[in-house]
């Protein structure tokens, strides 16, 4: 397959062009990229305008996807969860949306003045994993006309949601159903497709960067609909900068190469290794079910704190990718090779062998749905102060303070923070806690 974003830069590189133009490194000493490191020059093309080389590589993208069309962003899948949100937002639509969402999601809402109304999970493994319920959707699109579904699957441990049994629900109530699949953009070239589009979403974003070799920030906004095909690159542009990165679409461009000639050998390599690796444990540790990329380790159910097995693990060479008292996450993708896994299995042994053993206990959590006080977008917006969060009891969630990774809220904005919350607060090592400042509202 053909890269025209990769080759311009490439041959723009070799010329010997006299840079009158941006940016200010002049193709010089920023770094060894710099001279790929370009604007929206003559036959660059401009991501948002699209026509020329950008067009070509994001529609080489979406026939490998199978999609209606393909938006490339150099803003992550934050700025495609802004523009699907946006489109719904354009067409007056409720938003119902699975509670375990990334805090982008909110900020969007807080952007776009939208009210949520929420789905609790059947939470499993802590706040970032739970089980949607088929009839709670139905319920929700029951109670809500002109509504859609936003939900994020996989979600932060790999558990992926029945896509196909909520885009059917979706399609008798004539509700777009939107999927974060931020982790999820290998899943359409594994042995059966079970990328969220396949399924039968109407929209979603892949973060390109997490599960396939892109550089940070490299993400894709997929659309199966042609209806949506002609709004959604405007509504990415209502909040992307007007500057994006030549290298991360470039690295787009290599990633569509690579999923073309390389991809279904590399998963299926890996594929192997992720079965023998959790064969050899299976006798000792727990784990999570979904997306075989995940190694998501039971780690309290097992008898192990996550959090100690996650630092014997660094002390051996390996860095996880979320750890708490319960879980351990190990994030693997296509380009990892038979060497990663026995190093990660030997550092795995080692670190059973120095973690000591505890009584395993359960993982799952039950949080009730919080009071909202205020909207997102007005608590969002409000007079707030930082305070500890045993001081928080009663007080008004203000903008959403949650790291990230996992970046899932406990209390959204607008909601009153309970004892349960602050519970949670304590439980994911969360100090400090936004509140709306109430002396300081009109």
């Amino acid at each position: 397959m053909n890269t025209p974003i990769y080759d311009f830069l490439c041959s723009y590189a070799d010329s010997g062009t006299l840079r009158c133009h941006m940016p200010g490194h002049k193709g010089r000493g920023a770094s060894p990229a710099a001279g790929l490191d370009i604007t929206e020059i003559s036959g660059a093309d401009s991501l948002f305008e699209a026509d020329g080389i950008i067009r070509e590589s994001e529609r080489n993208m979406s026939r490998l996807y199978g999609t209606a069309d393909t938006f490339y962003s150099a803003a992550g899948s934050t700025l495609c969860i802004q523009a699907m949100l946006a489109a719904m937002k354009s067409e007056g639509r409720k938003v119902i949306a699975v509670r375990n969402v990334h805090r982008a999601f909110l900020n969007a809402a807080a952007l776009l003045g939208l009210d949520v109304s929420w789905i609790m999970p059947d939470y499993t493994d802590g706040i970032l994993s739970g089980n949607v319920s088929l009839d709670a959707v139905e319920e929700k699109l029951r109670e809500n006309e002109n509504a859609c579904v936003y939900l994020t699957s996989p979600d932060y441990t790999g558990r992926m949601a029945d896509i196909a049994g909520i885009s059917a629900i979706c399609r008798r109530y004539g509700a777009p159903l939107l999927v974060d699949n931020a982790h999820g953009a290998h899943l359409h070239f594994l042995p059966e497709s079970c990328h969220p589009i396949a399924l039968g979403a109407d929209m979603c974003c892949d973060s390109a960067h997490k599960m396939l070799p892109a550089l940070t920030g490299a993400a894709m906004l997929h659309t199966s609909s042609e209806k949506y095909a002609g709004m959604l690159r405007q509504c990415m542009s209502l909040f992307a900068s007007t500057s994006p990165s030549y290298l991360i679409m470039a690295s787009l461009d290599l990633c569509c190469k690579y999923i073309s000639e390389q991809i279904s050998a590399d998963i299926s390599a890996n594929l192997e290794c992720l079965r023998d690796f959790r064969a050899a444990f299976a006798d000792r540790l727990g784990f999570a079910e979904g997306d075989p990329f995940h190694i998501t380790i039971k780690a309290s159910l097992s008898g192990f704190d996550g959090i100690d097995l996650a630092e014997q693990l660094r002390r051996n060479g390996v860095e996880c990718e979320y750890a708490d008292s319960s879980l351990v996450i190990l994030l693997m993708s296509p380009m990892n090779t038979a060497l990663d896994y026995a190093k990660l299995h030997a550092a795995l042994e080692s670190a059973l062998a120095d973690t000591r053993a505890a009584e395993p206990s359960g993982g799952g959590v039950v949080l009730p749905l919080p009071e909202r006080a205020m909207s997102i977008r007005d608590a969002a917006f409000a007079p707030s102060v930082e305070i500890p969060v045993e001081e928080a009891d009663g007080r008004i969630c203000a903008s959403v303070k949650v790291p990230c990774p996992p970046a899932v809220p406990i209390a959204a904005s607008g909601e009153v923070i309970s004892r349960e919350c602050i519970e949670l607060f304590r439980r994911y090592g969360i100090p400090v806690v936004l509140v709306v400042d109430e002396r300081k509202l009109p």
